[in-house]
């Protein structure tokens, strides 16, 4: 028994040892058997198309993708304040946005796309051939049976934002211009194919074909778009998930390793802890949820509540987002929970890129417990979803930032939602959280 104990020891410390170095077609995990139940990835993970031909030490990836956040957030700032979408211009496209990727199939025969998820948006975008500004890896619309552009009668060309001028007689392509990630842009046409995620099909699927872009965030395969409005995933697919999906994603440290994308009730946790989703007319795709106060160890954090409270009409609230890396909290909020983390841990505090309450690791044996309290539902971050370590690892960092002098929006980003199910029931306009391991 003793040896068989030994030996499982080494098996797994030679496992863990050289888990960078064995063959990506060993680890990558496949879809599951479940054709609802999708394998998420992390963006630069082993798994990935877009990773670096030489991995960096997590941190440094972290550092590096944290300090893209800002430009997140100011478009997500757009969105709630609804402001108007920037220009198409002339420039290289190169990816920077977007933390997490699904396998999905676009047309007929299918082609493979690998496709950011987004929950703060509502279309799908591929690039298209001959698509100018994008990476070499397109989607090929003539060698599908089934694909079709759209013209601007159907009536999803109603439905798209930043719709470019239609004729009002005769026929016009369905042609629109948007923003993303606060730098970039694009312009597409409407169009129709079918969307399969392994053995489920979603034909006719309106996503808009990419045929140029600009600036350094569109995600070079595409994206696919989670949000509330009628043209996400979410919506289309309606009548075969019900309005419902949830996603595990897995930890950044997790380099070979994936989460999980659960589309439809089936396979849903049966008991979560649920807060309301709250709807905002003039932004229906964003998620918002009613953040009531925060906590860091037993001390609730005193926050004036105008910085927490939902109004549609200023854009003022929280959401729930898949592509922000940091939660953001408005000035105000954020500096008086930062202040009271810092009077429970021992300093000195330093400053390491966008964090600002960088502390020695031999100070973070008990860390606070931050608590998010949303309205019903109490969400206590483990600490792997609180703090982050420096690449030398003799710093541990409070991983949450603020705003934006200007900014109206809380953002609950995806370093907190990592190795926790999150379940989005559009149905019974529901949002939950549930502990997981994603990995």
């Amino acid at each position: 028994m003793e040896y068989l104990a030994t030996t499982l020891f080494f098996f797994f410390a030679l496992l863990i040892t050289n888990t960078q170095s064995a063959k990506p077609s060993l680890l990558c995990p496949s879809s599951k058997p479940d054709s609802s139940d999708l394998s998420i990835l992390h963006i630069y993970g082993g798994c990935s198309p877009f990773k670096a031909r030489k991995p960096e030490p997590w941190s440094n990836i972290v550092l590096n993708m944290a300090s893209k956040d800002t430009k997140r957030v100011a478009y997500l700032d757009s969105l709630a304040a609804r402001k108007t979408s920037a220009p198409i211009a002339s420039g290289q496209q190169v990816l920077n946005i977007g933390n997490y990727l699904v396998r999905a199939k676009i047309g007929t025969p299918a082609q493979l796309m690998f496709m950011v998820l987004d929950t703060s948006t509502d279309n799908a975008w591929v690039p298209c051939t001959g698509c100018l500004g994008c990476s070499p890896n397109t989607f090929f619309p003539n060698s599908s049976s089934t694909f079709g552009p759209m013209d601007c009668s159907s009536a999803q060309c109603t439905q798209v934002y930043g719709l470019i001028s239609c004729p009002t007689t005769g026929y016009g392509a369905c042609r629109f211009n948007q923003s993303y990630g606060g730098d970039s842009s694009l312009l597409a046409t409407l169009s129709h194919d079918s969307l399969s995620f392994d053995k489920d099909v979603i034909p006719n699927y309106a996503f808009g074909c990419i045929n140029a872009v600009s600036g350094n965030s569109i995600p070079p395969q595409g994206l696919l778009g989670l949000g509330r409005g009628p043209l996400s995933l979410t919506y289309q697919s309606k009548s075969l998930y019900n309005g419902i999906f949830s996603y595990c994603l897995p930890s950044f440290k997790s380099y070979y390793f994936s989460g999980s994308l659960k589309l439809g009730p089936t396979g849903q946790p049966r008991s979560i802890k649920t807060t309301p989703l709250l709807q905002n007319p003039h932004r229906p795709s964003l998620y918002y949820v009613n953040l009531v106060a925060v906590s860091v160890g037993r001390v609730q954090v005193p926050i004036p509540q105008q910085h927490l409270t939902f109004d549609p009409n200023t854009g003022v609230g929280t959401i729930i987002d898949s592509g922000t890396l940091l939660t953001r909290f408005v000035g105000p909020a954020y500096y008086a929970i930062r202040d009271e983390y810092r009077k429970q841990v021992q300093g000195p505090f330093s400053s390491i890129g966008v964090f600002d309450t960088c502390f020695p690791v031999i100070h973070e044996q008990v860390p606070p417990t931050v608590t998010l309290h949303f309205e019903g539902l109490d969400l206590k971050l483990p600490m792997e979803n609180t703090l982050i370590h420096s690449s030398a690892g003799n710093m541990a960092c409070l991983a949450m930032a603020a705003n934006s002098v200007n900014s109206v929006i809380n953002i609950i980003a995806s370093w907190q939602q990592q190795n926790l199910r999150v379940l989005y029931d559009t149905a019974n306009s529901r949002i939950g959280f549930a502990r997981e391991i994603c990995n």
